[in-house]
């Protein structure tokens, strides 16, 4: 059977496929019916064709009235001509236009689908972090901009994990201890490093709910930092 990651994967560039596979076929509908379009536009020169036929099928037409009668045909056939030429032009114009904002409008519409696909699915993780910046001189952790005042014990602890995870590292509870306090790892325990661990989930839980939860407001007393709409009690 198959992990998930690789349905999710496969899943994802079938949909990828599917998206391109449908723009091409709006932009193969949208050239099909510009090519159709100019196809049964009739010929600019058919107009002069028809007075070069009167002309021919009437040699008896040899009066200055009627061959000027031919003449102001054959000038309006030819400016028939030149204003159709332009119409094509104008309407190729606009079959382009039109298939530019179909097309960046399917875009803009895919992009919008998977931004709300992303935000759910950011809304299901909860807090996701996107920066971390820690500051020894201020003994203050920055998550995703949020000031973390630290104690000096937490703030080693974090920054030995920050730097581990740097090296793409994982640290045991002893090499936690050995990294912080600087003894020997066989002096070190498990059990210390643990501590350790436990005091800085503390530390770090209890601000970012005071932050992102349960806000004291001064001489008023607690309130939850929600909106009323994303409560409820079952």
């Amino acid at each position: 059977m198959p992990a998930p990651s690789s349905f999710a994967t496969e899943s994802r560039r079938a949909g990828a496929r599917l998206v391109w596979a449908g723009l091409a076929a709006i932009a193969l509908l949208l050239a099909g019916a510009a090519v159709l379009l100019v196809a049964t536009l009739p010929d600019g020169d058919a107009f002069n064709a028809r007075v070069e036929r009167i002309f021919v099928e009437n040699d008896d037409l040899t009066g200055q009235a009627e061959v000027k009668l031919l003449e102001i045909l054959a000038q309006s056939g030819t400016a028939f001509s030149e204003t159709l030429a332009g119409y094509r032009v104008v309407i190729l114009v606009l079959l382009v236009f039109s298939a530019a904002m179909l097309l960046a409008a399917v875009v803009f519409l895919i992009l919008l689908l998977a931004l709300n696909r992303r935000m759910a699915q950011i809304e299901r993780a909860g807090i996701q972090v996107n920066s971390l910046i820690l500051s020894r001189e201020e003994n203050t952790a920055y998550l995703n901009n949020i000031a973390l005042k630290l104690t000096d014990s937490a703030m080693e602890t974090l920054t030995a994990l920050a730097e581990a995870r740097l090296d793409d590292e994982m640290l045991s509870g002893a090499e936690l201890e050995a990294l912080v306090t600087g003894r020997p790892l066989p002096d070190c325990d498990e059990a210390a490093g643990a501590t350790r661990i436990k005091r800085l989930r503390d530390g770090l839980g209890n601000q970012l709910v005071a932050e992102l939860l349960v806000r004291n407001i001064a001489r008023r007393g607690y309130i939850l930092a929600i909106d009323r709409e994303a409560i409820r009690i079952l």
